[in-house]
């Protein structure tokens, strides 16, 4: 039987007090969370000030050698360089800047190429670098250490401004899964993640994961295999296998214009799923912030399910 999809009488109401919820836990919590991201990225930028001798040596090299820098070195330039910017300035790739940014270089390329890459990315940073936030580059000396700090924390801001959704965005996903968590420990649950190998009808009763990968495929006429990541994963304790676990999808959101850029996530994987497990898969999403009647028609009309987060006993109305 459907929990919420079939009441539009109260998604007004449950949107309210939703987004009350998201914005009492994003004024207490978020700030926190920034901090300690911002923190690390300090720590990240002074590493790379010492990997360039103070933004003096930016060469091919040196991102060889140390190639997570880049994001560093596109916060340091005026105007601070988007990656997308960088690639048209450069006249490089998605692809070969993605790597870059993920701390690793791209195989598939010869050491002639990847020089001549690097080299075009080093000579548009260099010659963009700051020097209002670097005032030691123009006088040819060595920074202070009040400099090198000062410098630091105002390209970790630039950073952190840049992924400042993404930060509170996995804080919150985190917060979710451990109310999921302490939900079902609480009704004796286990956190046991199944093996591998293990078909997905056959995962053990009573037990739960987080961040599964399960395999689908995108339609039955499709032999192709893919993994899609699912948030969490749970076998029912009265489940008699093989029996199909309850997949949950944890999302939280501060603002309306996103979800519904973002909604048709879900149909795809739902999609997904029942191509490959039948229509019996229990896919239900848990939500937390700012999700309205346009998101929540178009997730009801995809024959998707949710769970309030501020009713988290809802979770019982699935088996658990």
């Amino acid at each position: 039987m459907p929990i919420n999809a079939d009441k539009p009488h109260l998604w007004k109401a449950d949107t309210r007090a939703s987004v009350d919820q998201f914005n009492q836990w994003f004024m207490k919590f978020a700030p926190k969370a920034y901090r300690e991201t911002r923190k690390k990225t300090i720590e990240d930028v002074e590493k790379g000030l010492s990997q360039t001798k103070d933004l003096t040596i930016i060469t091919p090299d040196v991102i060889k050698a140390n190639p997570g820098i880049l994001p560093t070195l596109r916060m340091s330039t005026c105007p601070p360089l988007a990656r997308d910017r960088l690639i048209g300035l450069a006249d490089s790739t998605k692809n070969f800047v993605g790597c870059l940014e993920e701390g690793k270089l791209p195989r598939l390329l010869s050491p002639e190429l990847l020089d001549e890459h690097l080299g075009k990315i080093t000579r548009i940073l260099s010659r963009m670098l700051d020097a209002d936030i670097f005032p030691w580059l123009k006088e040819m000396r060595r920074p202070t250490k009040e400099e090198r700090y000062r410098s630091s924390t105002i390209v970790a801001d630039r950073l952190c401004g840049a992924v400042a959704e993404p930060i509170v965005r996995n804080a919150q996903e985190k917060r979710q899964l451990a109310l999921i968590e302490k939900y079902l420990t609480e009704r004796g649950y286990k956190l046991k993640a199944p093996h591998a190998a293990t078909p997905l009808n056959q995962m053990e009763p009573g037990t739960f994961s987080f961040r599964l990968n399960v395999l689908v495929k995108p339609s039955k006429e499709e032999a192709k295999i893919v993994k899609i990541p699912i948030d969490a994963v749970i076998q029912p304790k009265k489940a008699k296998l093989p029996h199909l676990p309850v997949l949950i999808e944890a999302k939280s959101a501060g603002d309306f214009t996103n979800v519904n850029k973002r909604r048709k996530e879900e149909a795809i994987k739902i999609t997904y799923l029942k191509a490959t497990h039948g229509q019996d898969v229990v896919f239900v999403l848990f939500l937390c912030g700012y999700f309205d009647a346009a998101y929540l028609g178009y997730e009801a009309a995809e024959g998707i399910d949710w769970i309030w987060e501020h009713r988290t006993e809802d979770l019982a109305r699935l088996g658990l």
